[in-house]
């Protein structure tokens, strides 16, 4: 059924609490914080009769009650619009209060800006790092240590951590995403485990190099998006092997060392390449497997195959548990949330929205870009849920599910690339 099918409008005289409706103004034209909402509150039906609009629309599908009946005298519809009431001090406070959540959503643009601008500076060093190793491996590892050293410096002067969706323009910089990706997420994690500030650098180190054996496995494979046949996987998992050789010619740290090889080990065992178990695997190295496992299903050489952030964390919770860090993996799934950035969701009051960013103290809370028509695509409303006590997450949505319009409009990434803004105490 379309929207015009369950078009239909009352009077201000016919509203009451349980009629879902729509106002028809900008979005700026009104304190509230959708133009399409269910009435909660009389105060709310106050608020729309002082708008001077003569009629509401409203849809019945979405209503949990039926109009007030139309006053004696009156007409359902009228064309005339009602005469607007002197503005009350509430109306006065919520229009206030939307103006700063405008000036807070430009900040929050403009913060999410120098974040790309970062991520992207970060990403094309991990290239320079990586390409140069080989010929200038000195000066490679030291521009390694100090890139990851200033990651870990800006982490840890904030308790708060916000991790942010980046976009995906980059095309065939894949290798050196899912480092930079790894890195970000680990150290990340580290930190919400409490390690101290040398094992955070050894993780992010550890993650910039932990594929580096692969230099060594032809194209044709690592590109390959067709499933591997067995050869194929057997020399893929060489690269464990041919990453240790390069890390000890190089010269890189034994930690590193470490989390090169075993950075697919598991905890029950089944890991490769020596299937080392339960404590005997580096506990650097734990952290790692579960942010790359998470990395990898996001982000498959097929986008095709690529999993939702939601159903990576939720395979891997429910799944696969057995082979990660428990400690470790509950506090990975706690700090993305239920709903990493990246997850498509439907709220509870039927808007559609992509989650942009989550709080690492606050996750079940994240920030949603909201899908709406009626608002230009790059002025898009970014809401945080944390400000909307009444708002959540009701479900994810798979990105092939959307219609057209909407898969447009909020513009899901092929890739889950992530960075982290730590300018943000206390939250958003």
């Amino acid at each position: 059924m379309s929207d015009n099918d369950n078009r239909q409008y009352v009077s201000v005289d016919q509203l009451c609490v349980g009629l879902f409706v729509h106002l028809d103004l900008t979005w700026m034209e009104h304190p509230f914080t959708f133009s399409s909402f269910k009435i909660k509150s009389q105060d709310q039906i106050d608020t729309i009769r002082g708008l001077g609009l003569g009629k509401i629309r409203f849809d019945p599908s979405k209503s949990d009650v039926k109009p007030l009946p139309q006053p004696a005298g009156g007409s359902e519809a009228p064309s005339a619009p009602a005469q607007p009431k002197q503005v009350s001090e509430e109306e006065k406070a919520a229009l206030a209060a939307k103006r700063s959540r405008i000036e807070k959503l430009e900040k929050q643009r403009a913060a999410i800006a120098e974040c790309e601008k970062k991520f992207h500076g970060a990403a094309t060093a991990v290239k320079n790092i990586t390409k140069n190793l080989f010929s200038k491996p000195q000066e490679s590892l030291r521009e390694a240590s100090e890139l990851v050293g200033q990651m870990v410096d800006s982490m840890l002067t904030d308790k708060d951590i916000a991790i942010h969706l980046m976009n995906d323009k980059v095309a065939g910089e894949e290798v050196y995403f899912h480092s930079l990706n790894v890195a970000v997420l680990a150290m990340i994690l580290g930190k919400e485990l409490g390690l101290p500030a040398d094992d955070i650098r050894t993780l992010g180190v550890g993650s910039m190099f932990h594929d580096i054996g692969k230099v060594e496995i032809p194209e044709k494979i690592l590109l390959k998006t067709d499933p591997l046949t067995r050869a194929e996987i057997d020399f893929m998992r060489q690269h464990v092997t041919y990453g240790m050789d390069i890390g000890k010619k190089v010269g890189l740290a034994p930690g590193v060392l470490a989390i090169i090889a075993q950075h697919h080990e598991y905890m029950d065992g089944s890991g490769y390449p020596r299937g080392t178990a339960g404590d005997k695997i580096y506990q650097l190295s734990r952290i790692i497997t579960i942010v790359n496992d998470y990395d990898n299903q996001c982000n498959q050489i097929n986008p095709a195959n690529s999993m939702t952030p939601h159903e990576a964390l939720s395979q891997m919770f429910s799944q696969h548990r057995a082979r990660y860090d428990p400690a470790a993996l509950k506090l990975f799934v706690r700090t993305l949330g239920v709903y990493p950035p990246g997850t498509i969701v439907k709220l509870s009051n039927d808007v559609i929205g992509m989650v942009t960013s989550v709080n690492s103290s606050k996750p079940l809370k994240p920030s949603v870009l909201i899908y709406d028509p009626e608002i230009p695509k790059h002025e898009a409303v970014i809401l945080d849920l944390e400000t909307e006590p009444d708002i959540n997450v009701s479900k994810s949505i798979k990105p092939g599910q959307l219609p057209r319009q909407i898969h447009d409009y909020l513009n899901p990434r092929k890739r889950m690339t992530y960075f982290f803004d730590p300018s943000q105490q206390g939250g958003k």
